[in-house]
């Protein structure tokens, strides 16, 4: 019985948690005007699949953020569609730098503010690379800031809340 209130408060803790994540993704959009919709869900949304299947959509109308580390320790954020790879080769020649590393959750927490899984595609401070096949949809679904949210968003607003630079990127 004790074990089982242990396990509630630590689900409460983490729902506490994310909400947290996601307020403060809401103030971004909000105080930025960003013209988006925060979308929060009972769910996980951390895989592109989880996330169509929570958002009802297909994984197509997804880019996923794929957090890298440079040699000097920048966040560089690689946005693909959610069916795409990033190329870490490709992203080093186009910012003329040694092949970044894929960042750990520890380190996409601290670098960007938002746990692994829910990191949006802005907000934070790092170079932001968006591949062109992800401006092929009217709307894309990206990390809310949480493991249960996401951001319906149009690629040329994306593009404009990050500051991102257009370039092929994907694999």
């Amino acid at each position: 019985m004790r074990a089982r209130s242990q396990v509630r408060q630590a689900n409460w803790i983490y729902a506490l948690s994310n909400m947290e994540y996601e307020e403060k993704l809401k103030q971004y959009i909000a105080g930025n005007n960003i013209k988006a919709e925060h979308l929060s869900f009972t769910r996980s949304c951390h895989s592109v699949a989880e996330a169509a299947e929570a958002a009802g959509v297909t994984p197509q109308d997804f880019v996923k953020n794929i957090c890298l580390i440079t040699a000097d320790g920048k966040l560089v954020v690689a946005i693909v569609k959610g069916e795409d790879k990033a190329s870490t080769t490709k992203v080093g020649q186009i910012l003329g730098i040694e092949r970044p590393v894929p960042a750990n959750p520890e380190q996409m927490l601290e670098m960007t503010g938002y746990p692994c899984g829910g990191t949006p595609s802005f907000g934070y401070e790092a170079i932001f690379l968006v591949d062109e096949r992800a401006l092929e949809k009217e709307i894309v679904y990206t990390g809310g800031g949480s493991e249960n949210s996401l951001v319906k968003i149009s690629p040329q607003e994306l593009l404009k809340a990050s500051k991102g630079k257009v370039v092929k990127i994907r694999k």
